[in-house]
């Protein structure tokens, strides 16, 4: 626009020098127009147009006059029809008007044209010829300059801004999610970038619920199959290698069979489909937090209605406050389904089980206690966990990885209740570093360590049972 109007004011040069000094005059009333013009190029604003018209009013018998922006136009000359002829021809004009002549500059501003006069009385036709023209030519060479300043400056904007863009794409198309872009540019370009950081937003909110989808599966799948074999296993036997039977009953107790066989299976399947997902999802998710009570008292909410159906008494003891843990929430879910669903599936129907939570010594404690029959072999039973299934078939390899990704450790030992007691130990993220001392968890920890050492044992040393 500002070429185009630097060239606007070139157009006096072609008149004809029969008329210089008039033509001085126009190029005088054209200098003042471009002060105005330039201003218009730069703001409409009222007071900015209005400083342009003053200044070009200095040492001039008359002041510009701008039409088509709702301003004081009571000195204007042209007529009508003249600013019309201007506007729909878009270039400069000198008309005749009473008393004079006046200039017409038509200026493009979006959806509409205004129009500055500048009014030349007769009497100063022939004055001011001298050094117009070079007044011209600077005003042209200064507007030209101008123009080429800002298309420089504006180019450069949208040569970075498209980059930037161009690189973001580059990134999210290799999986990173969380680059964004600094709108920036021209009006569209912006746009752009607007439109690519709400793209990101959403893909990452849907690679973020997929992964929580994928992470809950591992408690959603346990929990139901837990219930499924325990009912599975309340059938009678399906031995059919004593006695003799009818063909409806060997049909049924092969049915049986058939049942508790497909339910092994779906068990493993399952146990390699956790396995595989939770690897994938800790690889892409990284490091996560839970509050332990949250989790023990969201798990509980199961198993009691499941206690209540076995009439087994039940607690929970330390889950009220917020206690943190550096393992993902569906991971301590599925060790918590885990170790509280092999109470439920070897001790007996009525056995009372309590889960505690405590933090103590840089350290959280999740206990599952129960009043069964206990555990003869503690050892061998952390010792487990060399099946292709990924499983332990007493559920504490899933304890076990979920306490080791915390930095803790599980052990075993004789429950008050009577029976076994699962502790599982977490590192606590908000613990302050402190001396190892011979009393508390770190104590014992330490001694255990050396015992470990020493005797081949694994922390903690178990008490036997009575069993």
């Amino acid at each position: 626009m500002c070429s185009l109007v630097a060239l606007a004011f070139l157009i006096p040069l072609g008149l004809s020098l029969r008329e210089q000094s008039r033509n001085e005059a126009i190029a005088d009333a054209a200098r003042r127009s471009a002060l105005v013009t330039g201003a218009l190029a730069v703001s409409t604003d009222p007071a900015v147009v209005e400083r342009a018209v003053v200044a070009s009013a200095e040492g001039a018998p008359t002041r510009p006059v701008v039409h088509g922006l709702g301003l004081d136009e009571s000195a204007g000359r042209a007529s009508g029809s003249d600013l019309d002829r201007a506007r729909s021809e878009r270039q400069s004009l000198v008309v005749d008007v009473n008393g004079g002549v006046a200039r017409l500059d038509p200026v493009v501003l979006g959806d509409r044209t205004a129009v500055v006069e500048v009014f030349l009385p007769e009497s100063t036709l022939g004055e001011g010829a001298g050094g117009t023209w070079l007044l011209l030519f600077a005003v042209g060479a200064a507007m030209a300059g101008a123009a080429v300043l800002v298309v420089d400056r504006v180019a450069a904007r949208a040569v970075d801004s498209t980059r930037g863009l161009v690189k973001a794409a580059l990134s999210v198309g290799d999986g990173d999610l969380g680059v964004r872009v600094e709108p920036t540019g021209p009006r569209e370009l912006a746009e752009a970038g607007y439109a690519f950081n709400r793209m990101a937003d959403r893909l990452d909110a849907a690679r973020t619920d997929e992964r929580e989808l994928v992470a809950d599966l591992s408690h959603r799948l346990r929990t139901p199959l837990t219930v499924l074999r325990l009912d599975a296993e309340a059938l009678e036997s399906d031995d059919t290698s004593v006695g003799s039977f009818s063909p409806a009953e060997l049909d049924r107790l092969r049915g049986i069979r058939r049942i508790r066989q497909a339910i092994v299976t779906l068990e493993g399947e399952i146990d390699v489909l956790i396995k595989t997902t939770r690897k994938t999802v800790a690889l892409e998710a990284g490091p996560a937090m839970c509050d332990v009570s949250e989790v023990v008292r969201d798990r509980m909410v199961f198993w009691a209605a499941l206690a209540g159906d076995q009439n087994r008494p039940h607690r929970v003891n330390g889950a009220q406050l917020r206690i943190p843990a550096p393992v993902p929430r569906a991971e301590l879910a599925a060790a918590l389904d885990a170790v509280i669903g092999n109470v439920f599936r070897y001790t007996p129907q009525g056995t009372a089980f309590e889960v505690a939570v405590s933090r103590r010594d840089g350290y959280v404690a999740i206990r599952i206690d129960d009043a069964g029959p206990g555990i003869a072999n503690p050892d061998r039973a952390l010792r487990r966990g060399a099946s292709d299934q990924g499983s332990t078939g007493l559920g504490l390899d899933i304890a076990k990885r979920v306490a080791l990704q915390a930095n803790g450790s599980v052990s075993i030992d004789r429950a008050r209740l009577g029976g076994a007691s699962v502790v599982m130990l977490l590192a606590d993220p908000e613990a302050t570093p402190r001396q190892v001392s011979r009393f508390g968890l770190v104590g014992r920890m330490a001694r255990d360590a050396r015992d470990t050492k020493a005797t081949g044992r694994r922390w903690p040393r178990q008490r036997p049972t009575d069993d």
